[in-house]
């Protein structure tokens, strides 16, 4: 299975290091793309220490010209991005009444307008090629609302909307575009936030028991990038244990009782 050339935005820790590390893995020339310069640096050897192929290239999404110079650097490097994975993200949490301009407009700046321009640079080199795969890392604050989350999850919800609309637009030149919708996940940069007091709190709100792990992002992205997922297009795949899913899980103190039985 050739994934081919793979840009990952956001690709200095976490969720983008975990997709550029399987990406790697299954064969793809990869371009790790960060804001972090270290982080570049920490993917990279990586990859390296596990031969596999890659290159670096800073990246600030909400920058048309270093947008422009990552992509050129990549063709210049191996051939045109076959593979896009649109993985950096920030978030910004403030109660809704209080939510500060700035940080909304950086939120979405970031999630949102870095993301269009992306899939706008690859997909123009990809309807050339007749090939082409789009993945969005969008986020369950997209499609259920989380206290804080005034603009992470409006940026999450509206990079739905953006997959769906560029698998519509896309997909006669041979170019899909999906999503992944992670739930909790643990990374370094999240680790510190997910206290045993939040453990409790969240913990009966999954069904699988359990938070996630860069590798079960990495692992759903993986399928959509492939040449596998030909006919997959438009999807917003969730990634939760369950929590989207979930309803009533705490069932312990309920009387069960066989409803058609007794009625």
């Amino acid at each position: 299975m050739e994934y081919g050339v793979a840009l990952v935005t956001g690709a200095g820790s976490g969720i983008g290091q975990g997709v550029a590390l399987r990406l790697a893995r299954l064969g793809a020339r990869v371009v790790v793309t960060d804001i972090s310069e270290a982080g570049i640096e920490e993917t990279l050897d990586l990859i390296a220490a596990e031969g596999g192929k890659a290159t670096g290239q800073q990246l600030d999404v909400t920058n048309a010209a270093s947008i422009e110079a990552a992509f050129a650097s990549a063709e210049a490097w191996d051939k045109p991005v076959d593979v896009l994975v649109n993985n950096a993200g920030i978030v910004a949490l403030h109660s809704f009444l209080d939510f500060p301009i700035d940080d909304w407009t950086r939120v979405m700046a970031v999630n949102v307008t870095g993301a269009l321009l992306c899939a706008q640079r690859a997909g123009r080199a990809m309807v050339k090629q007749g090939y082409g795969r789009i993945v969005n890392i969008a986020s369950v604050s997209g499609i259920r609302a989380g206290v804080g989350r005034t603009a992470y999850g409006t940026s999450k919800a509206a990079m739905i909307g953006l997959t769906r609309q560029i698998a519509l637009e896309l997909a006669p030149h041979g170019v899909t575009a999906n999503a992944v919708a992670p739930g909790a996940i643990v990374t370094p940069l999240t680790r510190d936030n997910y206290t045993e007091e939040t453990a409790a709190t969240l913990l009966p709100m999954i069904p699988a028991r359990r938070m996630g792990e860069a590798a079960d992002i990495a692992a759903a992205v993986a399928y959509l990038a492939s040449p596998d997922a030909g006919y997959v297009n438009g999807e917003i795949l969730v990634v939760d244990g369950g929590y989207v899913a979930g309803g009533m899980t705490q069932t312990g103190s309920l009387n069960l009782v066989d409803t058609e039985r007794d009625r």
